[in-house]
């Protein structure tokens, strides 16, 4: 049907084309009869009317004004301009001839003006179409969620086509609320939210095909809907304000390819949002699934110890000297406090990436706290040297106690376990401007650079081996980087000199407030 409408509008000449033809051609005739008194010949005068349809085809649709005005070019010509005057006979046997060759030349400089000026007209389509489509894929690139690309979409068909647009996201296989974009801002049409046009939105949405007005199906609408469609699956419908215009060619292409772009944009983004969850979910589990196969390997030992301990005593504690009875109670302890600090770091890892970790905040001394996390350090901290300096006497600090002990039991325990016997393991505390600095620094065989960067991530546990059968879980130091965070300080790592290595945090000081 639209096909035919367009080779209509081709043919049938509009009033204003025919008035456009009818002042050209007077104007060429006036002109000539001007020519003719002043002497020039009958060819000056014929190209005058050659110009006439030249003009006629420019300023005129289609090719029909132009065959019109050949016609009544040479008509004109011979009834104004050949003698005998005023009538359609022609004295000179050579007019028949000179009519033929002028009907010819106006006919084929017509049809070619017209030719160059529809290809010039779809030149400058095709060029504006290629800049929207860029304009619109550029937009798309920007936007962030389904709502934003209906949006644009909607927004560029109603600024392309100039009519009003109404545009409704598909949410779990349901159409949402429609947005109406009006090409009047401000103006309201209710025309547009009626059930009967809110259905044929919803048979779209189902069928998967084009309705509304100027189509086979639910012909009656006043607007012409359409799916936002790839690869069989609806993103949103479109509605298009038809009001007895049908869209041509041209706007049904335009229309089209921006649907299309919406569509490939929509695809693309939920695919990534898919992938990205998809990543994060596969990685999720290989940390669980390392967490698993850590902490399965990492509680075999030490309860095999405790077990087979605990046995020994029971089936041969009369047999067992008092020195060989209290090593054993000395290494079930060890492993049970193992244990300890094991499921304290799991439960406090797990409540901080949970978000639930409240700190239970109170104002401490800070060398006090020093010192009671000493009394918690590994047993085998008695090999090694380990000392404590408090540069200045009253250090305050409103901390979580239990959560900042913890951090210092982790980084000395570190210290303690990484670093030959009778290592040097040097704990400082010191008060600069409004932050307390505490560091724990060993002469051990330090951190390779290469892994410096990645000792405070969940799960690493480097390339260091502990002296006994126990594997750290990597869980530590992130825990302590998290928990100093959390009380606004920062956990970094340095080289010591000569060697080894030093872990240094900070803590916002609390001042005295004195109540006079």
């Amino acid at each position: 049907m639209n096909n035919q409408k367009m080779i209509a509008r081709h043919i049938i000449p509009r009033p204003k084309d025919l008035l456009i033809t009818a002042v050209i051609l007077t104007a060429a005739t006036i002109i000539g009869s001007i020519f003719l008194k002043l002497g020039f010949t009958e060819s000056n005068i014929i190209t005058v009317y050659i110009l006439g349809v030249l003009l006629t085809s420019l300023f005129t649709r289609g090719y029909t004004c132009s065959v019109i005005g050949s016609i009544f070019s040479v008509t004109l010509f011979n009834f104004f301009l050949t003698k005998p005057r005023l009538t359609f006979h022609a004295y000179d046997s050579g007019y028949p001839v000179t009519f033929a060759i002028m009907l010819a030349a106006s006919v084929i400089t017509g049809t070619l003006a017209s030719k160059l000026k529809h290809h010039a007209k779809q030149s400058a389509q095709s060029a504006f179409r290629a800049r929207v489509l860029l304009e619109t894929s550029q937009m798309l690139q920007k936007a962030n969620d389904d709502s934003d690309f209906i949006n644009i979409t909607a927004s560029q068909l109603m600024k392309l086509l100039n009519r009003d647009i109404i545009a409704y996201p598909e949410t779990n296989g349901r159409l949402s609320e429609g947005c109406l974009f009006t090409v009047t801002p401000g103006a309201e049409n209710q025309v547009f939210f009626i059930a009967e046009e809110k259905y044929a939105a919803e048979w779209v949405l189902k069928n998967k095909k084009r309705a509304g007005a100027a189509t086979p199906s639910l012909s009656d609408r006043k607007c012409q809907y359409l799916a936002i469609l790839i690869n069989d699956k609806v993103y949103g419908v479109v509605g298009i304000h038809i009001d007895g215009k049908p869209l041509d060619s041209f706007e049904n292409n335009v229309m089209l390819s921006i649907l299309g772009e919406c569509a490939l944009a929509m695809e693309n983004s939920r695919n990534a949002k898919e992938k990205e969850s998809a990543a994060v979910l596969a990685k999720n589990e290989q940390l669980r699934a390392n967490l698993l196969r850590a902490i399965s390997h990492d509680l075999r030992t030490p309860l095999t110890s405790i077990s087979g301990n605990a046995s020994n005593l029971l089936s041969n504690y009369d047999k067992l000297d008092d020195e060989t009875r209290t090593q054993i109670f000395n290494d079930i302890y060890d492993d049970s406090q193992w244990l300890i600090n094991l499921v304290e770091n799991l439960l406090s890892i797990t409540r901080i990436e949970e978000d639930r970790l409240n700190l239970n905040m109170s104002v401490q001394l800070m060398e006090e706290v020093l010192e009671e996390a000493m009394r918690h350090i590994d047993r085998k901290s008695a090999e090694h040297n380990i000392s404590l300096e408090c540069k200045d006497n009253l250090m305050l600090v409103q901390i979580d106690a239990r959560l900042i002990m913890q951090v210092i039991i982790n980084i000395v325990d570190n210290a303690v376990k990484y670093t030959p016997a009778g290592s040097e393991i040097k704990i400082t505390a010191e008060k600069k401007n409004n932050t307390i600095t505490v560091s724990i620094a060993d002469n051990g065989d330090g951190i390779p650079d290469k892994i410096k960067p990645r000792v405070f991530e969940m799960f690493f546990t480097g390339e260091n081996k502990t002296p006994d059968s126990r594997r750290s879980l990597g869980l530590g130091l992130s825990l302590c980087k998290s928990i100093i965070n959390l009380h606004g300080g920062e956990l970094t790592l340095t080289d010591n000199s000569p060697h080894g290595c030093v872990f240094t945090f900070t803590l916002p000081s609390h001042e005295v407030q004195i109540n006079e």
